[in-house]
């Protein structure tokens, strides 16, 4: 059984004229395109600490089997705004798991799109919790339903935002949260 004892937050933003390698500059510049990358849903585990990125990536060698939550957007359309958020939302009551998610979209800010992947790991957590809230509620009114509940006690999301490139090219942003042993 393998449970992650660490984890470390990253995102890039990459353009060329293929697919595929607009993805690869956008892993590179996050720092993790050496790595075989499996996404996973998103439980954030109990235990597991937040580690700076650079002293994760000591921890890891090119081509290991590495878990993720990646959100991923990719465009060709020239000034389309694109975006990719990670949200987490992290119980107060040790030894309990929390949550991770992902959101990709067009048209948002990194800001509103970093609300908006917590907001989701936020909720998904607090209905584990049995925090009551009404979902029609702003974010903004929910998180302080959330905060004053003293059930959550953290939220924190990392997001890429980018217009497509100029000249028929693609463009990619990614934002992850990536398992370390």
């Amino acid at each position: 059984m393998y449970v992650p004892r660490c984890i470390f937050f990253t995102k890039g933003v990459g353009s060329d004229k293929v697919q595929l390698a607009s993805f690869e500059n956008a892993l590179r510049v996050a720092g993790i395109a050496h790595l075989n990358l499996v996404q996973v849903s998103s439980i954030f585990p109990p235990g597991c600490r937040i580690l700076q990125k650079e002293k994760a990536l000591t921890r890891l060698e090119p081509g290991e089997i590495t878990h993720c939550i990646m959100a991923r957007e990719q465009t060709r359309e020239p000034g389309r705004r694109i975006v990719a958020s990670v949200g987490l939302a992290l119980p107060k009551e040790e030894g309990r798991y929390g949550y991770l998610s992902e959101h990709h979209g067009f048209g948002q800010t990194e800001k509103e799109a970093g609300d908006f992947a917590e907001d989701i790991a936020a909720t998904m957590l607090a209905t584990t919790l049995g925090i009551d809230f009404d979902p029609d509620k702003d974010y903004d009114e929910r998180r302080d339903i959330y905060r004053m509940s003293g059930k959550i006690i953290e939220s924190q999301n990392i997001s890429q935002g980018t217009l497509g490139a100029e000249g028929e090219r693609w463009t990619t942003v990614i934002a992850a949260a990536v398992f370390v042993r």
